[in-house]
């Protein structure tokens, strides 16, 4: 801190705080940001140039499709590719109906907590994720550097049914109140996880389209936590020690379930290990928050 910093401290005090104190302060919210967000996007960009940019990538990935068909997936009865079967949201038809009804769900909230600012940002998300994916979808090729399937040659990166959730469950977080949001964020969790193995076990998707739609997603999320007014955006929630590891817990089991086939035990492993990531990855970017608030109090000299 300069002197002319200290001297503006000192002589604007902070009616907030207790007498005979000085503020610290924390790690800027701007800097934090600054990183995150350009890391998941340096991390998507990633994420494609090797898994379908590059010859090994494509023969990875292909790999992992082999001789059986969607029926040996555990959820095949509940991915809607079953003749007359109910399809879990948001897989099959039911992707876009479950992207209104959420969005619905986030007006409704905004307006009952009269959250404006938090209100605007997520469905910004929401609509940013979406909208992103369609857009890198269209315009990132998928190059013929492998001899595949002509099954395998269309472009897939990254996964639409895999951004519903993520994008959905990072615009609740910001609407719902600060004591429910870690449990918002642990069933978006489990939702994430859920989704993304199944669409991979049932041969919709590889395990780069979800690693895509999740950090585009969490890029999505941080940008739009930088334009958020320092009063309304999410600060650090006090949550029950063990929820962390219960969340991890349970979106690890609803990965290997979701991601299970009858006929190899190697690809439901990266499937679920895929799945587990993003899950993973939506916790540590909502969970911890921005730390723009993050200031402490000292005693004043003398």
């Amino acid at each position: 801190m300069t002197r002319q910093d200290s001297f503006t401290l000192s002589t604007h005090p902070d009616p907030s705080r207790a007498p005979g104190t000085t503020i610290e302060p924390g790690p800027a919210r701007t800097a934090r940001l600054r990183v995150s967000a350009p890391l998941c996007l340096l991390g998507f960009l990633a994420v494609y140039l090797i898994a379908v940019c590059t010859p090994f990538g494509q023969r990875a990935e292909n790999a992992l499709f082999g001789e059986g068909d969607a029926m040996q997936a555990w959820i095949y009865d509940w991915s809607g590719t079953a003749f007359q079967s109910s399809a879990m949201p948001p897989l099959n038809h039911t992707a876009l109906p479950t992207l209104l009804v959420g969005l619905a769900v986030i007006a409704a909230v905004t307006l009952a907590r009269r959250c404006w600012w938090q209100g605007c940002a997520a469905t910004g998300i929401v609509v940013a994720t979406i909208a992103s994916k369609e857009l890198t979808r269209t315009i990132l090729p998928r190059p013929h550097l492998v001899d595949a399937h002509v099954s395998l040659l269309d472009p897939s990166f990254p996964s639409g049914h895999a951004a519903v959730p993520i994008a959905l469950a990072l615009g609740a977080a910001l609407v719902v109140s600060p004591r429910v949001r870690p449990y918002v964020l642990a069933a978006g969790m489990l939702w994430l996880a859920v989704t993304a193995a199944a669409v991979q076990a049932t041969y919709h998707h590889r395990p780069s389209d979800v690693l895509g739609s999740a950090l585009l997603a969490c890029a999505c999320y941080s940008l739009a936590i930088r334009f958020l007014p320092p009063a309304d955006a999410p600060d650090l929630t006090r949550h029950p020690r063990a929820l962390p590891a219960v969340a991890l817990t349970l979106s690890a089991a609803g990965a290997l379930v979701a991601g299970a086939r009858t006929d190899s035990l190697t690809q439901s492993l990266v499937f679920a290990a895929a799945a587990f990531l993003c899950a993973a990855l939506l916790w540590f970017t909502t969970a911890q928050g921005p730390a723009h608030t993050a200031r402490r109090t000292r005693p004043a000299p003398g």
